[in-house]
């Protein structure tokens, strides 16, 4: 079965090894895990205490396990707003400072030359939606997106395998046949789970992730032209 971007169509003889490709958003398409981390250390300085990059690059990919919240609130020195005052106020410095941003070198072309290939795209995120939609905005690729697949009531946050399966779903691909791109060891143990190959490319913040079982890693997308990773990861699937 191979996907264009208006859907699918009939398939299987196109000679391409792979379907699709699914992307993750924050901090492969957009560096705002590097602008979320700077706030939440201003923000714990704030209230008189620190917050570790270490201690943020494991909640990357995922919303469980570290809750920025509620160790705000136990290592403070001074009073801290109620939680829905406090998330508020982030959320308002998160707007402001991801403004300007620019999708992060080689998305692009990666983005354009699948779809010359006839891929179907993805995002499979444990942001919200909302989020997710307008991060795309800003750079200018929604269009590009025929599926959205975040967090949300009825799909588990990576590094369960729900996002990536139904980003798969909703495009009509086998996983086994797709491609996911990731900046985090939760990501890649989601994408692996629902059965797809993996490319790795870490950001400033997910350097210290162990990323080794990744099919290809990258330093950037703009190190590797996606055709030439096409053909890296057919000859590790030894398609």
């Amino acid at each position: 079965m191979s996907v264009s971007k208006g859907g699918i169509s009939a398939g299987g003889d196109s000679g391409q090894a792979f379907d699709a490709v699914v992307f993750d958003l924050d901090g492969v398409v957009v560096d705002t895990e590097r602008i979320v981390h700077e706030i939440w250390e201003e923000m714990f300085a704030r209230y008189g205490c620190s917050f570790t990059l270490e201690e943020y690059s494991a909640l990357v990919g995922s919303d469980h396990g570290f809750d920025p919240f509620a160790v705000l609130a136990e290592r403070s020195l001074v009073p801290v707003p109620p939680l829905a005052e406090l998330r508020s106020q982030i959320e308002q410095i998160e707007q402001l400072r991801v403004i300007g941003l620019s999708a992060l070198p080689g998305v692009r072309e990666w983005i354009e030359s699948a779809e010359r290939l006839g891929m179907g795209l993805a995002v499979a995120s444990s942001s919200p939606l909302a989020w997710v939609q307008a991060r795309l905005e800003d750079v200018r690729l929604d269009s590009h997106f025929t599926v959205m697949s975040c967090r949300g009531d009825q799909l588990a946050a990576k590094p369960e395998p729900d996002l990536y399966l139904d980003a798969c779903r909703r495009l009509g691909v086998d996983p086994t046949r797709s491609i996911a791109v990731e900046d985090s060891a939760n990501g890649l143990a989601a994408a692996h789970a629902a059965g797809l190959v993996c490319v790795a490319v870490p950001n400033t913040v997910t350097r210290s992730h162990d990323l080794s079982t990744a099919e290809l890693l990258v330093e950037s997308l703009a190190a590797v032209p996606f055709e030439e990773a096409l053909r890296l990861l057919s000859e590790k699937r030894g398609l």
